[in-house]
Order: C-alpha cells, then sequence, then structure tokens
C-alpha cells in the first residue's frame, strides 16, 4: 500500500479548495522549503518536492479528479507518479517557477534564475492517453502490462538538445540571457513594471546557431518505446493511472509529458462485477432443489465447490466471502455473490405432465412460505449493509 501523504494535507487545503487556492497554499509551502533558503537540508529538499507533486495533481482539473476518486493508485503508485518519483528540481523550477514572479522570487533569494528567471532549456512535451483493457482475473491481482507506444522520443543524434552540438548554442540577444523582457511604464502611481517571456527565445535565454540535420532543431524525433506500465489489483472501469514523464519528449531538452492509462474492463463470459463484489447466477434444477445438491460454481481464480441445501428456495443467495476484488485505496475486499434460479422446464412430455399433475394437489407442494423467510427486498438490504 502507499505511504505517500495526502496532497490536500501536504499543502494545508480542505479537498473544496478552488484552484486559486491551491496555487497560493503551494506558493507558500514552496517558499518555506525552498533550497536557497535551507541550503543543505535535505529534509527542506523532499518537502519541496512533495509540495511539487501535490501541485502537479491539484492544479490539473483531470487529474485531480481522479485523486479525488480514487487517491494515489490513480497517479501509477508509490514512487511512479508525481515529482517525487522521478523528477529532478530543475524540473520543478522548470515547470512551475513561474507561478511566484521574477521580482518576488529575486527579492527573496537573490534575484538568481531559478523560479522567475530563466525558464530552462526546452519546452515541456504533451501528455500522451492510452487504454488497458484488463480481464476480471489481472483486476483482482494486478498486473504488469508492456505496450509500445507512438510518441515523440528524444533524438539519438543531438540527445536531445536540437543543435548540431554543445558549443552551437548563444545567448539570446533580446533579453541578454534572462529569457524574460522587462518593460517598464509611468503610470498615475508611479512606475509599474512588468516582465514577460522574451519572445525570441522562448524563456530559454539562449539561441541556436546550428540546428541538429536530424530533428531540425526540435530535439525530438517521432519514433516509439516499449513501456512497462504496473497496474495495481482492484482498478475499476474508467479510472485513469498516470505515469510521469512517459509521454511525448519535450522539444530541445524539456521536460517530458506524462502517459494517462485508461482503465477498460474486459467482460466475463460468466461473471459480472458489481463494486468490489462479483455476481453469478446459478441456475438448477426443481429435484436438486427440493433434495439438495453439490455444484461447482466460477469464481475470480478458478472454480469452487458449494453446498445446495435441501429446500433451497429460488432467489436465495449465497455468499463466498472474500472472492470478490480488492479496494485500490484499503484492505478491503469483496464477495461473490451466488443468485440462485430454480428451473422452470419450458417443454415437458406427457409422462412429466401426469407426474406434474398428481403432485400439484400434494400439501407440500403448495407455497407455504415461513415467516422467517426473508423477502427479496431484505436479501438485498442484507447484502449491501
Amino acid at each position: 500500500m502507499s505511504t505517500k501523504r495526502d496532497y490536500y494535507e501536504i499543502l494545508g487545503l480542505a479537498k473544496s479548495a478552488s484552484q486559486d487556492e491551491i496555487k497560493k497554499a503551494y506558493r507558500k509551502v514552496a517558499m518555506q522549503y525552498h533550497p536557497d533558503r535551507n541550503p543543505n537540508n535535505k529534509e527542506a529538499e523532499e518537502k519541496f518536492k512533495e509540495a511539487a507533486e501535490a501541485y502537479e495533481v491539484l492544479s490539473d482539473p483531470d487529474k485531480r479528479a481522479q485523486y479525488d476518486r480514487f487517491g494515489h493508485a490513480a497517479m501509477g503508485g508509490a514512487g511512479r507518479g508525481g515529482y517525487g518519483g522521478s523528477m529532478n528540481m530543475e524540473d520543478i523550477f522548470s515547470n512551475f517557477g513561474d507561478i511566484f514572479g521574477e521580482d518576488i522570487f529575486g527579492s527573496f533569494f537573490g534575484g538568481g534564475n531559478r523560479g522567475g528567471g530563466r525558464r530552462g532549456r526546452g519546452t515541456r512535451g504533451s501528455n500522451l492517453r492510452v487504454k488497458i483493457r484488463l480481464t476480471y482475473e489481472e483486476i483482482a491481482k494486478g498486473a504488469n502490462k508492456k505496450i509500445k507506444v507512438k510518441k515523440y522520443v528524444p533524438c539519438a543524434q543531438c540527445n536531445g538538445l536540437g543543435a548540431k552540438d554543445r558549443n552551437a548554442f548563444q545567448t539570446c540577444g533580446t533579453c541578454g540571457g534572462s529569457g524574460q523582457v522587462r518593460k517598464v511604464t509611468q503610470t498615475f502611481l508611479g512606475q509599474m513594471q512588468t516582465v514577460t517571456t522574451c519572445p525570441t527565445c522562448q524563456g530559454e535565454g539562449q539561441t541556436i546557431t546550428s540546428k541538429c540535420s536530424h530533428c531540425k532543431g526540435e530535439g525530438r524525433v517521432y519514433g516509439e518505446e516499449m513501456v512497462s506500465i504496473d497496474i495495481p489489483a482492484g482498478v475499476g472501469e474508467g479510472m485513469q493511472l498516470s505515469m510521469s514523464g512517459k509521454g511525448n519528449a519535450g522539444e530541445r531538452g524539456g521536460a517530458p509529458g506524462d502517459l494517462l492509462i485508461l482503465i477498460e474492463e474486459e467482460p466475463h463470459p460468466e461473471l459480472h462485477r458489481d463494486g468490489l463484489n462479483v455476481a453469478y447466477d446459478l441456475h438448477i434444477s426443481f429435484p436438486d432443489a427440493v433434495f439438495g445438491t453439490q455444484v461447482e460454481v466460477p469464481t475470480i481464480d478458478g472454480k469452487a465447490k458449494i453446498k445446495i441445501p435441501a429446500g433451497t428456495q429460488s432467489g436465495k443467495i449465497f455468499r463466498l466471502k472474500g472472492k470478490g476484488f480488492p479496494s485500490v485505496n484499503s484492505y478491503e475486499k469483496g464477495d461473490q455473490l451466488i443468485h440462485v434460479n430454480v428451473w422452470t422446464p419450458q417443454h415437458i412430455t406427457a409422462e412429466e405432465k401426469a407426474i406434474l399433475e398428481k403432485l400439484q394437489q400434494a400439501d407440500n407442494f403448495q407455497p407455504n412460505p415461513e415467516k422467517s423467510e426473508k423477502g427479496f427486498f431484505e436479501k438485498v438490504r442484507d447484502i449491501f449493509s
């Protein structure tokens, strides 16, 4: 099970927090644990990364909705999704530094390039979405799927730089390498300074003087990658997992996007799912219902034998404890529910008809339910209580 802290707890937020509140909370926590304020402090650095991971999820409406529903499992499991598992400090500054602002960050941390300064090389790659179809057995036990993903990958010739070599760069002449352009205007309140991303270098602070001939300066080419996906037990139809850094490669060394995995359930030929429970319709003959019998029923992980007591009524529900699906976010596990249907023949012979007509008037064949016998709605209520 995941040992990650709750993302809302990390940022000190309620689950009803607005996007503006999430941004402000992240800004506050990130400034508190920023490496420049806490030099050589590993604990502060981990909290800084932890806050960035929480913000990365909660600031994205789709990821937040999946997290609210399924918890950390929707993010690909502990240590897989988010910044805490795979991204370094420069990635965090590159992606989220702009929410602080140059002037605010510079005043606290000496006007350095991190945060509000130069954005860092390249543009982040886009996310990719794939569908994974799972059997009931794979959902119950978890699975590892290896799939080929067609996407942008870093250019092997220039190692993602986009340039002919490492010397084929020059400082941007427009912004002087800062990645930003400042403009000062005079207003009735005094001078107002605005800072925008440099239009020439797109915030990178440098330009390419000689492009890579293979990728034409993008630093990436279209190809494919074999991706191994660990799917936790208990996922369900429509659930979305996330693998950080497995989407499209960024341009010119930019951070890669995420791979979003949409779960689809493959229908089972005999069972059907109801939340964590598994349901099965068992049909037995009238004599078996009268005399009792032992039958074999399918389950998620094979066959199981159950005893049908003599006098079993149609509609009786038997429960196999713990034979359902595990919960993706707890130790809870569902059951298998077996719904008994007494089969009524639609075509009978003359001899069979004579036997039934003789039994029709017998006292033991007249409906006479006991008062202790539960009705249909009581049975349903007991199942889900």
